[in-house]
């Protein structure tokens, strides 16, 4: 089966009551990808690439060769990033920090998730796609999560197999909350990471919930000495591990030095894919 294309899918969420207001085809230097309004505000998607570092083997200088992608690794996935159209550029935004309630949040969530969703797939990008879940949305929704990105995914013809639902930090500190979440997003056929708010959640984390992946601040763990333990004890339970924002070259160099897997952050910025 051939898979759909951005125009098409567009298509498609104009068969939606709530996406057919907010999504359309862009123009300009954004035609032929998705974007979204918001107050007067036009939205785009960028993603950041996570990479695999293991494939090539060895330690690997951001210095050197800085024009080569391919350098770091294969990519596992990527994380989406909104970003807000300005004159002729566009800045990383948030619109769901300006929500002015729950059911904006809500709204603002699914139109943005729907966006990215829409330019990722639609333009047949291999890999997984890593949506983060605002922090008042896991609080505010009270049962049922995933249930209805899961149906407007396969309206539109797409996997929900390809989608890791980003889960923040302060959901995974608390096991009970962090299990119900997990369950419900995989039940919708979700792959699930969460944001460690500490190195020592990670003890806490197989009792309560699977998770797919598990996500860490690179800064942080380099800084308390945590990244030697936090490789070991991720590969005991067998959940892949990554270690975001990664800023600068010092900070990768550091990471190799401990069979560190998967990394994103800043420092790659320069290979971003954005619309």
């Amino acid at each position: 089966m051939t898979a759909p294309t951005i125009p098409e899918l567009v298509s498609r969420a104009a068969l939606h009551p709530f996406l057919r207001e907010h999504i359309a085809l862009g123009t300009g230097q954004h035609a032929g990808w998705a974007t979204a309004k918001h107050r007067g505000m036009e939205l785009l998607s960028a993603y950041e690439p996570i990479y695999d570092i293991s494939v090539h083997g060895g330690v690997q200088s951001l210095t050197a060769d800085p024009d080569s992608a391919a350098r770091f690794g294969d990519e596992l996935g990527f994380q989406a990033v909104t970003l807000c159209a300005e004159d002729d550029h566009a800045v990383p935004c948030d619109p769901l920090q300006d929500a002015l309630d729950h059911a904006e949040l809500v709204a603002l969530d699914r139109m943005v998730r729907a966006m990215h969703a829409i330019n990722f797939l639609g333009s047949q990008q291999h890999g997984l796609l890593f949506l983060r879940v605002h922090e008042g949305l896991v609080k505010s929704v009270k049962y049922d999560h995933g249930r209805h990105f899961s149906s407007v995914l396969l309206s539109f013809g797409l996997n929900p197999g390809r989608i890791v639902i980003e889960l923040p930090a302060a959901a995974v500190a608390h096991r009970t909350f962090l299990g119900y979440l997990t369950k419900n997003y995989q039940r919708y056929g979700f792959k699930v990471a969460g944001n460690l708010p500490n190195a020592g959640q990670i003890l806490t984390i197989s009792d309560m919930a699977r998770l797919d992946f598990v996500k860490m601040d690179a800064a942080s763990a380099l800084r308390d000495s945590v990244v030697k333990p936090l490789v070991s004890y991720a590969a005991r339970l067998r959940i892949p591990l990554i270690f975001n924002r990664v800023m600068n070259a010092a900070q990768f160099e550091q990471l190799q030095q401990y069979d560190v897997r998967f990394v994103q952050g800043p420092v790659f910025a320069a290979h971003a894919q954005m619309t």
